[in-house]
């Protein structure tokens, strides 16, 4: 079941006694968790902002964003858990060059040859927010939301992800499909994975 929080998949069982239904079912459970691997995050109901706050909370990290095309959807997206704030800093809203700059130390030149939506300037805002809001982890957001301002190398739905903490800093490149509203939240709930892989590798459990 495709959605824009990603893929569910759901098991049924039918005609079978109530306990058969549900041994079986939790054999099947565990054989897509383990196929699915490290691409899953959760069961039933689980939130994706919910288990990176409670995979952060284990490990006693600090968490900040940097958006650039989501304009504080990634926020939101934590601040709507209850007890966020035990590890959830804050982000930079920088949509503006200017502010990625000035909030955030992106050098104007990296982003006059490369552009605000590229592998550089999405590795720049994730260090620049680790640095300045004096988190362990930060992941950073920029891209194309549409409907205009692709290009044939940057189509819209074009997104960089950056990440800084727990080892050297990495970028993610994602092409996203639909609406600027669907692209802008397949943005957000990537932006959540990407962390939560980042923290899951860095400092396993």
């Amino acid at each position: 079941l495709p959605g824009l929080e990603g893929i569910d998949l759901r098991l049924t069982a039918w005609g079978l006694p109530p306990d058969e239904a549900d041994r079986r079912l939790a054999a099947a459970a565990e054989r897509l968790e383990s196929l699915a691997d490290q691409f899953r995050y959760g069961r039933d109901d689980d939130d994706l902002a919910a288990v990176v706050l409670d995979e952060a909370r284990r490990r006693h990290l600090r968490l900040g964003v940097a958006e650039s095309c989501t304009g504080g959807l990634l926020g939101a997206r934590l601040t709507e858990v209850p007890g966020s704030s035990e590890v959830f800093q804050g982000g930079v809203i920088c949509y503006a060059n200017e502010l990625k700059t000035s909030l955030l130390g992106v050098p104007p030149d990296l982003l006059e040859r490369h552009g605000a939506v590229s592998e550089s300037v999405a590795l720049a805002l994730a260090e620049g927010a680790l640095a300045r809001l004096g988190v362990d982890f930060a992941v950073s957001v920029t891209g194309i939301a549409g409907p205009g301002g692709g290009s044939e190398e940057k189509p819209v739905g074009t997104i960089w992800f950056g990440l800084a903490g727990g080892g050297p800093p990495e970028a993610r490149r994602s092409t996203f499909p639909g609406s600027r509203h669907e692209i802008r939240a397949r943005a957000a709930q990537a932006a959540l994975f990407v962390l939560l892989r980042r923290i899951r590798v860095a400092l396993p459990l």
